[in-house]
């Protein structure tokens, strides 16, 4: 009896983090069965997409938008997917801006599903590291925002994991949404302009030629946040 009341007051506690788990789960399993990532894959749109942006430019934005969210949200589909796509659909600057705009709301869904389904049962269990804590709770907005800055400068992460983890810290929502869109364009702009230069045989040297620049600014900067925001000891302070 002590055993089956022990495990319903463990599921009473932690039910957001089980309904969480079976959705994702239900997903995954809808994934493997139907090939939901399959009809997603926008790279496999790009000659429909095309043919929409000679007909109706502004529906098609709102098609792509659409379907990175949803592929970057649900299915984990790899942002640097999108990013190509956008360059090679919209060219390199209108690229760059619809694939941000898309990446920012996707990270924002996902960070809104996370804050409500993951926090309050993972937040304690957390706490309960000492670095941890510190890296995730520690008050350091300079720290919260140089993290944010690393996972969003370079679209290769998996941005639905990372945006269900940012839910369960203390950031507020609108820096989240705010730093992660100034955050993201540098790396977004490196992946879309490079592919519509390779598109793009009149201008592929300049467009190229950004995209180098861009790369080669993206590890300054980098540095410099580390250097200018980063506190290194309150991450080893005294455990």
């Amino acid at each position: 009896m002590y055993i089956v009341e022990y495990i319903m007051n463990w599921i009473r506690k932690n039910k957001k983090i089980i309904i969480f788990i079976a959705l994702f789960f239900s997903v995954f399993l809808l994934n493997k069965i139907l090939n939901l990532s399959g009809y997603l894959d926008i790279l496999d749109h790009l000659a429909f997409l095309e043919r929409l942006i000679k007909d109706n430019i502004i529906f098609a934005l709102l098609i792509y938008i659409g379907l990175t969210i949803i592929g970057s949200v649900l299915l984990a589909l790899p942002g640097i997917t999108f990013a190509i796509a956008a360059g090679l659909l919209f060219g390199p600057f209108l690229g760059t801006l619809a694939c941000t705009i898309a990446a920012t709301l996707g990270a924002i869904a996902s960070f809104i599903i996370g804050r409500f389904f993951l926090k309050d049962g993972l937040k304690p269990f957390i706490q309960k590291n000492d670095y941890l804590n510190r890296l995730l709770f520690n008050n350091n907005s300079k720290n919260d925002l140089f993290i944010l800055m690393i996972t969003r400068l370079v679209p290769l992460f998996p941005y639905n994991l990372q945006n269900f983890a940012y839910g369960i810290t203390d950031m507020k929502l609108s820096t989240y949404a705010i730093f992660s869109f100034l955050f993201m364009i540098p790396g977004t702009a490196m992946y879309t302009i490079g592919a519509a230069g390779i598109a793009d045989k009149e201008n592929r040297g300049l467009l190229i030629t950004i995209t180098m620049v861009l790369a080669v600014a993206m590890i300054i900067l980098g540095r410099y946040l580390k250097k200018k925001f980063v506190n290194t000891e309150n991450l080893h302070e005294e455990k």
